[in-house]
């Protein structure tokens, strides 16, 4: 299932039309790069996906999985939907630390899909380009959702390369 970038985004302001500049980059680093950085901790994370699984509370319609790599290849598995089929938050917390410190993503395709979303939502080019251009200064540094966002779509997911994931369903 191949998909265009502009596909993706678009279907993702469809679904969050609040969405802002650092969400949007927020997509598209993890498309591109995957969970954003390495799990030391494991036990930190399997505590922070506790914490988050008991206190998510009720969320806008989503999806259980969104591929959001133009290839499929890394995808956001929602927590909600997930915990609802009745799936084991073990085996998505495997696939999650494996892709954090096995997934090898490319700013590259970073700034490819950059390039392709700009003038795709409803800010400037010139907005959009401040934006990059101070993060590229950075190394492409992982981001936050909007405080927006945070509020409106309550997001609860994790960041996946499938191929960590694809035999536990």
């Amino acid at each position: 299932m191949i998909q265009k970038i502009e596909t993706i985004l678009q279907s993702q302001l469809r679904r969050y039309p609040e969405m802002r500049i650092q969400d949007v980059y927020k997509l598209l680093h993890q498309a591109a790069l995957g969970s954003e950085h390495a799990v030391s901790d494991p036990e930190s994370a399997r505590r922070w996906l506790t914490r988050e699984l008991a206190e998510m509370g009720e969320g806008g319609s989503e999806p259980l999985i969104d591929p959001i790599s133009p290839s499929a290849e890394i995808g956001r598995i929602h927590l909600r939907p997930y915990i609802a089929s009745g799936h084991n938050p073990d085996l998505l917390l495997d696939a999650f630390i494996h892709t954090a410190n096995e997934y090898r993503g490319d700013t590259q395709l970073l700034e490819q899909y950059w390039k392709d979303a700009v003038g795709m939502a409803e800010f400037s080019t010139r907005e959009m380009d401040e934006f990059f251009n101070a993060l590229k200064e950075k190394n492409y540094p992982a981001v936050h959702h909007s405080v927006e966002y945070e509020k409106l779509y309550r997001p609860a997911y994790r960041v996946v390369a499938f191929a960590f994931i694809s035999g536990t369903w």
